[in-house]
């Protein structure tokens, strides 16, 4: 989980819905809608980049008219981004890929139309992208129980100036063919990463979870869910979890949000993912990243493992939000499976 300790995947990933008519796609090719639902799109250069190198892998790659507007810091008002959602939704394609994170989805949730949504992921329309994305991702989870995927943005993984990560790429094509069954990572060398719970059989570093919902994402959106109609209410799920830019404490802080509303003790598993872009400062006195995750364990009877290849960094695995999996670990190997959905 932490910064000192990168991740590591032989994640095989994705999702196996029949894909819409391709007749006029070469073999392999799909359709992805690009949108942006929360911050305007600053860096045009990423954008045009992450559109570039996804026809280059002979995907068809539809634009929103949309995609490039602003509204102050937004990508256009809320009601132009309400607009560009929905198009999406209405688009047929195979994959509808966000232009980018930052804030704004929350503004939305009261005008989203769910039911269009959840028809469109029926249809086979996979909803991928992470960080501002948790809050899409977790009111569609609670207003209509649909999948949806965690996983890249346009500009920050497809747009960047070297080559994207090569696991991420792997990953999404996985999703794109239908291919990818689970995600599987090692746990980092860390105190108490695989015996977080004796009750749950951690301490032989052994033990299996089954049909649980896997839910989570960006845990500052997520917390700010908590009691209103869009925050799931998964009981007995994995819940995973990631961020940039807060501090340890903030982050702890956070997590406490979650602990007192007794969200964190109804779930079989806790995932820790990628937690970036702070700074300690002196006054921590040693407070660090690994202190949150110790006082976090000493707090709840349930399995809290670390790691996770997922957040804010280039390597990152795609997850099925609100879909059944299978945790399993063994020894330091760990392995989400949710087969072919």
């Amino acid at each position: 989980m932490s910064p000192e300790h990168p991740p590591h995947s032989n994640a095989a990933h994705g999702s196996g819905h029949a894909p819409h008519d391709h007749a006029a796609h070469a073999p392999g090719a799909r359709h992805i809608y690009i949108y942006a639902p929360s911050s305007a799109v600053s860096d045009k250069a990423a954008f045009r980049r992450g559109v570039a190198r996804l026809r280059a892998l002979g995907h068809a790659v539809e634009v929103d008219p949309d995609a490039l507007a602003r509204d102050t810091r937004f990508a256009g008002d809320d009601a132009t981004r309400l607009a560009a959602l929905h198009r999406a939704a209405a688009s047929g394609a195979d994959v509808a890929l966000i232009a980018r994170g930052g804030y704004g989805l929350t503004r939305l949730l009261p005008g989203i139309r769910y039911a269009e949504v959840a028809q469109a992921v029926a249809r086979g329309t996979r909803f991928v992208g992470m960080s501002d994305f948790t809050a899409l991702q977790s009111a569609l989870l609670a207003q209509t129980g649909a999948v949806s995927w965690a996983g890249p943005a346009l500009t920050a993984d497809f747009g960047v100036a070297d080559e994207p990560d090569e696991i991420m790429l792997a990953c999404f094509d996985d999703l794109l063919q239908g291919q990818g069954e689970g995600a599987g990572w090692r746990l980092p060398r860390e105190r108490g990463a695989a015996s977080a719970s004796a009750s749950a059989g951690a301490q032989d570093a052994q033990w299996l979870v089954e049909d649980a919902t896997l839910w989570g994402g960006n845990l500052a959106v997520l917390a700010s869910l908590v009691g209103t109609p869009y925050f799931p209410q998964v009981q007995g799920g994995i819940l995973f979890l990631e961020d940039v830019n807060e501090h340890p404490y903030r982050i702890e802080r956070l997590l406490t949000q979650l602990l007192y509303a007794g969200v964190l003790a109804r779930q079989k598993a806790v995932l820790l993912g990628q937690f970036t872009g702070f700074k300690l400062v002196p006054h921590d006195k040693g407070y660090k990243l690994q202190s949150v995750v110790d006082w976090l364990r000493s707090r709840i009877d349930v399995p809290v493992l670390t790691g996770l290849p997922f957040g804010h960094v280039p390597t990152k695995v795609l997850l099925p939000v609100g879909a059944k999996v299978t945790l399993s670990v063994e020894g330091r190997d760990a392995l989400l499976y949710w087969g072919h959905i």
